[in-house]
């Protein structure tokens, strides 16, 4: 077989699915086993290729299993633990969004981690993956008015409240970055940056930013003089510059804008 054929191969085996990690990994193995002997100097490129992308699967299925560390402890008393993320604190416009996930015992989802960490290509699988194998997953979103008249805290906490409980299958525990939600008469766990050491956190984390996502681009749409679909509300130079120019649309946050709209 020549190196175009054997390329190809390759390929193939590396546009597996994220969740058909195993048989990507199987048969990365046969690649290699089968191509080990070539002398041929780009078949042996392509090898070691696979040989790394096997390297480099096998520590981020071992990482993501570091990450089941509170599901693993509380399992045997907690039989739904959640976890419990938020987005969007920060920008000048738009919802804050928060998710609240329930995945089953021992899934492992390679290369989910904190949503600020992952690609957007992967966040969007990731989302697809997540949506797919959750027990529950659930959504709370607090809009630009709510967080005007409240504060984001209060919009940020009341949004987490609101997702947990929204879960179709009833939360007995749930673990929540940084720390608790109020008013939730669940266990609570706050777990200090859970969502890269946590996995129920890092899916509620993904879930939560790629529906965020997905809202800002619509209104990237709606009002294309803002660039919301390049910063996603978030106070950088190019919409602040914006904002000075046109005004607040309907979807700024006019407590974080004051001074860019006043005098």
């Amino acid at each position: 077989m020549g190196i175009a054929e054997t390329k190809e191969e390759l390929n193939g085996i590396l546009a597996k699915p994220i969740m058909d990690f195993r048989i990507k990994r199987e048969g990365l193995s046969d690649f290699v086993e089968k191509y080990a002997s070539s002398d041929k100097a780009g078949i042996i490129k392509l090898v070691e290729k696979a040989k790394k992308e096997i390297i480099f699967l096998d520590s981020e299925v071992e990482r993501v299993g570091k990450m089941m560390e509170f599901e693993n402890k509380y399992s045997g008393e907690y039989h739904a633990i959640c976890g419990c993320d938020e987005v969007g604190r920060g920008p000048f416009a738009g919802p804050v969004v928060t998710a609240a996930v329930i995945l089953p015992a021992d899934i492992i989802i390679p290369y989910i981690n904190d949503s600020k960490q992952v690609p957007e290509k992967i966040r969007e699988e990731l989302y697809d993956i997540i949506t797919d194998v959750a027990v529950s997953y659930s959504f709370g979103i607090k809009d630009e008015h709510f967080i005007d008249e409240y504060g984001i805290k209060d919009a940020d906490l009341l949004a987490m409240r609101d997702s947990v409980l929204g879960l179709d299958v009833t939360a007995d525990m749930v673990l929540v970055d940084a720390f608790k939600i109020p008013d939730l008469d669940i266990k609570q766990v706050a777990i200090t940056k859970g969502d890269t050491i946590s996995q129920s956190i890092a899916a509620a984390s993904i879930i939560a930013k790629v529906k965020r996502d997905r809202f800002m681009d619509e209104m990237d749409e709606k009002y294309p003089e803002y660039g919301f679909k390049k910063h996603k509300g978030y106070g950088t130079a190019d919409h602040i510059a914006a904002i000075k120019k046109y005004g607040p649309c309907p979807i700024h946050r006019r407590s974080f804008i004051r001074k860019y709209i006043e005098g």
